[in-house]
């Protein structure tokens, strides 16, 4: 008796099979992008839309994805993968530098590759918002990610004496929001400005976070404001 037909797993045209499938996942992504990130949108966009964009078969689509929220699933985590990558790979020129250097280079850097593409902000920024409980979920886990991030940056300098003292958690989940509403407000023109006003002014609010008003590094003056106090 015939069974059900399954994927080839040989070689064709000097590819394997899993690297036809890679193609095929890649390409359903670069889709996405352009559909997603800019018209119709992820809630206007069919599967079929889709896979035409792509230039592959519904079936095809089925192959690698279950729902079109999957795919969306896939493109943010891997919009905020891009992003985290530069952040990493800016940690190398960023390490020697003051406080107030180190922090710019950093962020500039993550706000170079996110907004490199408008595609990718919406995707980060907009498009994720209020599909469902678990795409819910995966943004705030992200965004729990990004947190830790500067938590971690913001405790090493306290170690190293150019920070105040204290739990950075509230504040660094405070920044997050100004980071993402004022770059996505830049670049969707309604701030007029530069890139590197945006990133000096995020800069600006980061390092007021770092070294509140009335702490040095030789610790708080008499009468200053405290965590807490």
């Amino acid at each position: 008796m015939a069974g059900r037909l399954k994927a080839p797993t040989g070689r064709y045209g000097g590819r394997s099979a899993e690297e036809r499938k890679a193609e095929r996942r890649r390409r359903f992504l670069e889709a996405a992008l352009q559909l997603f990130g800019d018209t119709p949108g992820f809630r206007a966009t069919t599967v079929a839309a889709l896979s035409q964009t792509a230039g592959l078969s519904t079936r095809q689509f089925y192959e690698e994805f279950h729902t079109l929220e999957d795919v969306l699933a896939a493109l943010h985590l891997e919009v905020n993968g891009w992003a985290e990558g530069a952040v990493v790979a800016a940690f190398a020129e960023a390490e020697p530098l003051p406080l107030v250097e180190r922090v710019t280079v950093l962020f500039r850097a993550y706000a170079r590759d996110v907004t490199s593409d408008p595609r990718r902000i919406r995707i980060a920024f907009v498009e994720i918002i209020g599909v469902s409980p678990r795409l819910e979920e995966q943004r705030l886990a992200r965004r729990a990610r990004w947190v830790e991030l500067i938590c971690t940056e913001a405790n090493a300098a306290v170690a190293r004496g150019d920070a105040a003292p204290r739990d950075y958690r509230l504040a660094a989940t405070a920044f997050i929001g100004s980071v993402n509403g004022l770059l996505h407000d830049w670049s969707a023109g309604w701030v007029d400005a530069s890139l590197d006003d945006v990133v000096e002014e995020l800069v600006r609010l980061l390092v007021g976070i770092l070294r509140p008003e009335g702490w040095t590094p030789g610790g708080w003056t008499p009468g200053g404001w405290t965590p807490g106090g």
